[in-house]
This record gives C-alpha cells, sequence and structure tokens, in this order.
C-alpha cells in the first residue's frame, strides 16, 4: 500500500494557530541524512492517511524538492476533539531496514475458549528490523490452533517477511491458554471462645451466661 501526502508551503514566523486556520496541521521531518524540516500538511488529508497508515505504512512526501519516504513517527492529537496538532515524520534511509514495532492482529476463534478456558495475550507487538519494501502494516496470528490448556504460540511461530530480523525474543509467548478457575467466597472464621461457650451451652440446655456488663435476668 503506498500512500502520499503534498507539502504545503509554510511561511517563515508562522504561527501555529494560523496554520490550523487555514486548514493545515504543523509537522516535521528528519531522518539520519535529514535536517529536521518544519512543513505544513492538509489536516483532512492527513486524518484519512493516518487512519490508513499508522505508524507502520510507508508515506511519500510530495512537494519539496524530491519525494521522501517517510513512517509517522509521533502524532500529537487534542485531547479533547481528537484532531491532530502535531506530526513528526521519519525519513528512510535508502538501502537500509527500518526498525520497527510491528501490532499483532489476532484472528480466528480459539476452540480452547468455547471450552471455557481462559486465553491469556501477553504481547501485542514484536520488535523488528525489515526492508522498507516488505514494511507489514500488521501480522496475523491465528489462535483457532488453540485447543487445550497449555496450548501456546510463540514469537518464533510467527511468519514475518523473509528480510524481517526479529529483535524480540523468539522463545517469548504471545498467546497462552490457561485454566479458567472459579474463585470461591471463604464464610468468615468464628471468633474463638464465644462460640465454644454457646455451643456448651446449648448441649446442656442451659442459657448462655450473660455477657459482661449485661443484667442477670430471672
Amino acid at each position: 500500500m503506498m500512500l502520499t501526502l503534498e507539502v504545503l508551503p509554510r511561511e517563515k514566523g508562522e504561527s501555529t494557530d494560523t496554520l490550523r486556520t487555514r486548514g493545515a496541521v504543523p509537522a516535521v521531518f528528519y531522518g539520519p541524512k535529514e535536517e529536521s524540516t518544519a512543513v505544513a500538511i492538509d489536516a483532512r488529508k492527513l486524518e484519512s492517511t493516518w487512519k490508513a497508515a499508522g505508524e507502520t505504512t510507508i508515506i511519500t512526501l510530495r512537494g519539496i524538492g524530491g519525494d521522501k519516504e517517510t513512517l509517522i513517527k509521533d502524532v500529537q492529537v487534542h485531547p479533547v476533539n481528537g484532531r491532530i496538532l502535531h506530526v513528526d515524520f521519519y525519513v528512510i534511509e535508502k538501502g537500509k531496514k527500518v526498525e520497527i514495532a510491528v501490532p499483532l492482529h489476532f484472528v480466528g476463534e480459539a476452540p480452547a475458549e468455547k471450552a471455557g478456558h481462559v486465553l491469556v495475550k501477553a504481547l501485542h507487538e514484536i520488535e523488528m528490523a525489515v526492508a522498507p519494501s516488505e514494511l507489514p502494516h500488521s501480522l496475523d496470528i491465528d489462535i483457532s490452533k488453540l485447543e487445550n490448556v497449555g496450548d501456546h504460540i510463540s514469537v518464533g511461530d510467527i511468519k514475518v517477511p523473509p528480510s524481517a530480523e526479529v529483535k524480540t525474543s523468539l522463545e517469548e509467548i504471545v498467546v497462552s491458554v490457561t485454566e479458567f478457575k472459579e474463585e470461591k467466597e471463604e464464610a468468615p472464621a468464628p471468633v474463638e471462645g464465644a462460640v465454644e461457650g454457646e455451643a456448651a451451652a446449648q448441649a446442656e440446655g442451659a442459657t448462655p451466661p450473660p455477657a459482661e456488663g449485661e443484667a442477670k435476668t430471672e
């Protein structure tokens, strides 16, 4: 999936508020061989591209003296209305692998869950270095093979692109099946002494002696 964004001109001294009033979002791109450059992006186009790309899809920036293949590195979002306030783009160095955290997408239905067991998802992304041309948007984890307690899927079981060098430990558990155990409520322990005295009195058919301070009735 190839995505592109046009870079808008940004005048010197132009405030971020002025940019936003004309429908643009302040942004910056940088990389190992790219100086940090402040730019602006159309807000609507950026919003739709961000939803489609996330942080694992290459976005080509155009209109800056040459196309730049980038990844979205950081996004600042308004805490109330959810609008994008600022974006950092990381320019990919040609011929170099990209180190990135790729999200895991769990697919299928686990027979173990239908049987009443618990599915524990321990990881939701893995770290890898991969060629830009093979950069996955996400990695599918098929849980339909998990049938019994103790069944699990490790990082080493995940199918990755040929160029990928997985940085996360291959032995690390991604998802596993554990037995469902219902917690039982324990009854409160009886007060020692009081219960014994009452039981003895009932056994003799007598009324328990009055507590200290109580008037004795005849």
